[in-house]
């Protein structure tokens, strides 16, 4: 539950002149902050009494109420502007910059990052058809994003051609699909299996961080989410196979 206090008043009100403060039924008002707020000489107004206020309350008429600007989810408090320290995790709502949500959010950030890293060394090589594989890589990595920051259902997966029951066969008979034992990777593979296997490295600490932002005392939420980072993996080391067999000569 969210909590206001006589700090986040401070910071919020400074030197406006306002008659009322309004806030959501069921918030948390700290008695320091009720406190500063009859020293201000300011209404406190849970905002389902707002009506009935308005409607009786002739007295500050000519000045002006206030609702917060932002109201932090997890963290307690409410702002009219951003504090440095904190971030949107959805609309108007703010989190810590720790939270795990946040934290997943960087780390699949990260990983785009990577992704264009290697984009831009395969171009360079001629290799367009990796070129083109990440590009789709790129693709779900930013649907993924997109899906959580707007709470919607992430898609099927459907990369490189292959569902997702094909990505975990492929990945795990490498011998049968491209007449190769699985990748113990080492520097004498060359910088771009390596770079892939930098990828798929960083695809499983998203994975790990999803885990964490999705967890609950309920069990695990967006397991839509957590699936596609594992079948990610699973598309990353095909394309190591397919770099180590010759594929993308």
């Amino acid at each position: 539950m969210s909590i206001i206090t006589e700090a986040s008043l401070r910071n919020e009100l400074k030197d406006k002149e306002i008659s009322q403060y309004i806030v959501n039924s069921g918030i948390i008002v700290t008695p320091s902050a009720k406190e500063y707020l009859r020293e201000r000489k300011i209404e406190l107004v849970m905002k389902d009494q707002k009506e009935d206020s308005l409607n009786t309350d002739h007295e500050h008429e000519g000045k002006e109420s206030i609702q917060p600007k932002y109201s932090a989810l997890f963290d307690g408090g409410y702002f009219d502007d951003k504090p440095e320290y904190m971030t949107h995790i959805f609309g108007s709502k703010l989190v810590l910059k720790d939270h795990p949500r946040i934290i997943f959010r960087g780390k699949l950030d990260s990983l785009q990052s990577k992704i264009l890293e290697v984009q831009v060394a395969a171009s360079k090589q001629n290799k367009k058809d990796l070129v083109n594989d990440l590009n789709e890589v790129l693709t779900l990595c930013r649907n993924t994003m997109r899906a959580e920051v707007l709470n919607e259902p992430l898609a099927d997966i459907n990369i490189l051609g292959l569902d997702e029951k094909k990505l975990r066969e492929m990945s795990h008979e490498p011998k049968k699909y491209f007449n190769i034992q699985h990748i113990l990777p080492s520097w004498e593979m060359g910088e771009m299996l390596i770079s892939l296997n930098t990828i798929r490295s960083t695809v499983r600490e998203v994975e790990i961080a999803a885990v964490k932002a999705f967890k609950s005392e309920d069990g695990i939420s967006r397991t839509d989410i957590i699936r596609a980072m594992n079948r990610l993996s699973s598309c990353i080391y095909i394309m190591m196979l397919r770099q180590a067999s010759g594929h993308y000569r």
